[in-house]
Order: structure tokens, then sequence, then C-alpha cells
């Protein structure tokens, strides 16, 4: 996708330094700065403080950081304690936990003079993998907005929630991918961007990627979705998921939950568009989901530009406040209109993704 004119990805492996690169995306939306990873710690650090976010991604990071650890110290104990490590480093994301076991089933027997080619090659494939899914995603949404286009004669206003952009995956992004095909198709598409408290990752990086791409879009608070839809200004939802268990049950940032009970409230269709790599086909009980808790900072504290255009963050909460910081929230299967994956459309149902994945 673009930025400032110039096309990107959001992880890639530069051949020339040996190292991994990604965009930096705790500083988007005021400073667009390149990282490289040199260590496995590197990898772990960037997933740890969001660097790099988004089920996808952090599922490539984690492939990459296994390349990491292989090019540190090619040594079995080494490169299973650094695996453990990946896993832990965020827990609700299925795509971390899932790239660092397809990593080790492919390297399961290598040769050691060729695990690191293994490596580099398996970690590659799994991004552009993941590009493929991204934009078939993209095609299989893009037939919705269209059905909504042609029934409406007039702007398509889509509501999203956090950033499932393509600063989420590797490109495309999975909700905005049928957003940007409708674009570039010519359908006329507004989309109503949450700024998803606490990070603001709506604010601070859906509405950066969609103004790059020209896409038509407003910010709003997070709980402005509700009388948006009761006023007849939501025509469609869709969001992005971090795990998806096999009942078809979502886990999502913080607040997805409670759009979804509005959009039911009010006749909105709900959409969730995911990758398989992101369907957790052990866990058939969503309590059984675990749900990230995050610095308590995240809340009390913002950041942004001063007059002088530096980046400041600053205390927001009264100094004896106490703050609880849950980072996702479970959406029923029930309040699911349906799940848009790469293989198509299916209902949030055990039956609708065995159909779907034979």
């Amino acid at each position: 996708m673009q930025i400032n004119g110039k096309a990107f990805r959001t992880i890639w492996f530069d051949e020339k330094d040996q190292a991994v690169k990604i965009i930096d995306q705790t500083k988007l939306p005021h400073k667009f700065e390149v990282k490289n990873l040199n260590t496995v710690k590197d990898a772990i650090n960037a997933i740890k403080t969001m660097e790099v976010r988004g089920a996808p991604l952090i599922g490539a990071t984690a492939a990459y950081g296994i390349v990491l650890a292989i090019m540190e110290n090619n040594d079995p104990k080494f490169i299973k304690t650094n695996c453990e490590n990946l896993i832990k480093s965020r827990p609700t994301a299925i795509n971390l936990k899932w790239a660092v076991n397809r990593m080790l089933k492919k390297l399961s027997g290598v040769n050691n003079n060729e695990v690191l080619k293994i490596a580099l090659e398996e970690a590659k494939l799994i991004c552009e993998e993941d590009v493929k899914f991204c934009e078939n995603i993209g095609l299989n949404g893009l037939k919705i907005i269209e059905e909504i286009y042609n029934k409406k004669k007039d702007i398509v206003n889509i509501l999203t929630h956090c950033n499932a952009g393509w600063l989420a995956t590797i490109d495309w992004g999975t909700a905005t991918s049928p957003i940007y095909h409708a674009h570039r198709k010519g359908v006329k598409v507004h989309v109503w961007v949450d700024e998803t408290r606490p990070r603001n990752q709506g604010a601070f990086l859906t509405s950066y990627e969609l103004n790059e791409e020209g896409v038509p879009n407003t910010i709003i608070a997070d709980n402005t979705g509700g009388i948006l839809m009761q006023r007849g200004e939501v025509d469609i939802c869709i969001v992005g998921t971090d795990r998806t268990i096999a009942t078809g049950d979502v886990a999502n940032k913080i607040g997805t939950y409670l759009k979804a009970l509005a959009a039911k409230d009010n006749n909105v269709p709900f959409y969730v568009a995911l990758p398989s790599s992101t369907i957790d086909w052990e866990t058939t009980d969503l309590k059984n989901i675990p749900i990230e808790e995050r610095n308590s900072e995240e809340l009390s504290h913002a950041e942004g530009l001063d007059e002088n255009n530096e980046l400041k963050r600053i205390r927001i909460y009264p100094q004896k406040s106490k703050a609880m910081n849950l980072a996702f929230d479970v959406t029923p299967a029930k309040y699911v209109t349906g799940l848009i994956t790469e293989k198509g459309v299916c209902e949030a149902s055990a039956d609708g993704l065995k159909k779907l994945f034979k």
C-alpha cells in the first residue's frame, strides 16, 4: 500500500543489511520511521511494545524472529527458548503461536547447514501467503459492499474499529481490504473510524492509511457508532479479529462487542474479516480465550505533537486514580452476520467454518 505515494509492506528482510525491517507503528501518524530488527530480542520487543501489531503482522514478525535467532546462535536450546518467548510476548493473537509452530515444523529434521536458508524461505512464504489471503478477503468483501451500493445508489458508509488495515497485516489489511478494493473499483465509500482508545489505533493508524490511499473517512469517538447506526448513517460494520475460535466467536480489540450489540439492535450487518491463520480450531469455549491486560499507563497517559511539533507524553488521569486496561473483548457468534475469509464468506458458526475449510 501507499505512504507518500510509495509502495510499502509492513515487514521485510533486507539482504544487504541482513536485518528484518519494520515500520515503527508507535511513531505513526506523526513520524514515519523504518526500524531494523537485528536480534530475536528486537523482534520480541517490537511485538511487546507494539512497534508491530495486528494478528497477521505479529505472526510474520515471530517467523522472522526465529530467523534472527538462528542467525545469532544456531543452537536448538537457544532457538527453543526464544520460540517460547515469542509465543509469550502477546497472548491473545493466535497467529503468533501458529507462525512459531509452523516454522518449527518446517525446520524439524533440517540439516544445520540448511536451517537458516529454509527458515528465511518459510518466513517470506508466510508473508506472501498473508498478502494473497488479504487480497482475496478484499475481493470477497467487495461483493458485499457492491450489493449495498447497487441498492442504495449512494455512498456506502462503513464503520470499522481499531486498525485492521494493511498496517496490521503485510499488505491490503483484513477489514480494510474490501474497502480498498471498492475504492479502486470506483464504488463510493466513506469510513467511520473509531478512534479506539486507549492507543488510538483507529485515529492514528486506520485514518492515516485511508488518507494515504485517498479513501474518505471521519474519525469518531468510540461511543459514537451507536447513535450513527440509530440515525441510519452506517450501512455496514467490518472489523478484524485477533482470534476467531472454532465456534465462530470473535476476539478483537476492546469495544468490538459493544459495536456488535449496537449493530444488532439497529439491523446493521456486522462482518468480521480474517485470514484462516487467525482461526483457533482447538478452542470451542469463548471463556477460554486469553485476554491480554496491558499497562494501565496506556489509559492514564496520552501522546501527541506539541506546538513545537515535538512528540510529548502527558498524564491525563488524576494522580491517585487506578486504571484497568483490558486490550480485547469477545463478540459471540450470534452477533456476527458473517466471516469474510480468503476462501469466501461463511456463517459465524462451527458448521459455517467447517464447510468453508473442509
